[in-house]
């Protein structure tokens, strides 16, 4: 049987990646692609890969309750509002925006104001890899963000090794994270060439990173984040840096993630000193880290990469929307990426 979905805000760069990955879906027919903007605009359009001659509906909440799931591709105000009237008529739903992933305090600390829907956060966090039953029993699952996915990965297995209040996050996103919106620091002419830094100290995935840290694996306390852009569309490297513990080993780090990811499809573990390209998980829907202990200072290095718009953004919320079906997690997904 295959089930009917719908996306909210498909003119977005992660609503398109959606796009793209479900018309290649065998178990799932895309019934509404919606953006309020571009409604009765041709998809082709804005985004030329896409076949077809179809043209962006309009937001009709009545057509998207008729759905057996809908993807929410908006930023948080829009998804605060549709993903509780959504919720509310029972229709599985998979948010990527930040509107469900803090508990009502965190959410107020970071957003600065009030959550609209207290009873519903935080909802369910979709990283399958630590919350796969909890996921497929959902109704209302929060994709976890670009940065906080990519550097989730590598820091939870790890998490009873790190000394608390010593981990640096250090993330760098192609410009594709940052959205379709027009804007002068997105410029091709001061992006080209040039890597900076932003959002620090206060950027909201600084929270989340923290929370779901304390959720999966131990409170190691504030963390220190900071983000960079870098002149390529698509692809997120972290770097990650912490204390670690009395008598922790190399070979203890290394065990922990092996043994972690050991059967995951997606995430892959590469051996000590080797370290991920971006350019490898490009396209997909990967993650893969290395680690190294500096025996000297007594700190390990975690760094990770994904691409932002695959495991951080659509690609994560099709395999979440896979396993909330009772679809094989993996369908329409890989983690093989584009090379060169």
């Amino acid at each position: 049987m295959v089930a009917s979905v719908g996306i909210v805000g498909a003119s977005g760069y992660g609503g398109a990646e959606l796009l793209r990955l479900l018309l290649g879906h065998p178990g799932l027919e895309v019934e509404v692609v919606a953006a309020h903007s571009q409604a009765g605009e041709p998809i082709t359009g804005l985004f030329p890969n896409l076949p077809g001659n179809r043209v962006f509906d309009a937001v009709d909440l009545g057509r998207l309750a008729e759905l057996d799931l809908v993807f929410l591709s908006t930023p948080h105000g829009p998804s605060l509002d549709l993903g509780a009237a959504l919720h509310d008529a029972g229709v599985r739903t998979v948010d990527l925006s930040g509107a469900f992933r803090l508990s009502p305090a965190d959410f107020a600390t970071w957003y600065g104001e009030a959550h609209p829907r207290p009873d519903l956060v935080p909802a369910v966090y979709g990283l399958p890899e630590f919350n796969r039953k909890q996921v497929a029993d959902a109704t209302l699952v929060a994709n976890p963000g670009c940065y906080v996915t990519t550097a989730l990965l590598g820091l939870i297995p790890l998490a009873g090794l790190l000394e608390p209040g010593s981990v640096v996050v250090d993330g760098k996103s192609g410009t594709s994270g940052a959205g379709r919106a027009a804007k002068d620091s997105l410029h091709s002419t001061h992006v080209f060439g040039s890597v900076t830094a932003y959002g620090a100290p206060g950027h909201r995935h600084t929270g989340e990173i923290e929370a779901h840290l304390a959720g999966f694996g131990e409170d190691l306390g504030p963390i220190s984040f900071t983000p960079h852009l870098m002149p390529i569309a698509r692809g997120l490297l972290t770097t990650s840096y912490a204390g670690l513990r009395p008598g922790v080993t190399a070979d203890q780090v290394q065990s922990a993630l092996a043994d972690t990811f050991a059967d995951e499809p997606f995430v892959h573990v590469l051996a000590p000193g080797t370290f991920p390209v971006v350019k490898s998980v490009v396209g997909s829907n990967g993650c893969r880290l290395s680690a190294f202990v500096d025996e000297r200072t007594n700190r390990v290095t975690v760094v990770s990469v994904t691409d932002n718009l695959g495991k951080g953004a659509a690609g994560q919320a099709l395999q979440n929307a896979n396993l909330m079906l009772g679809l094989d997690e993996t369908t329409a997904l890989t983690a093989i990426g584009m090379y060169p």
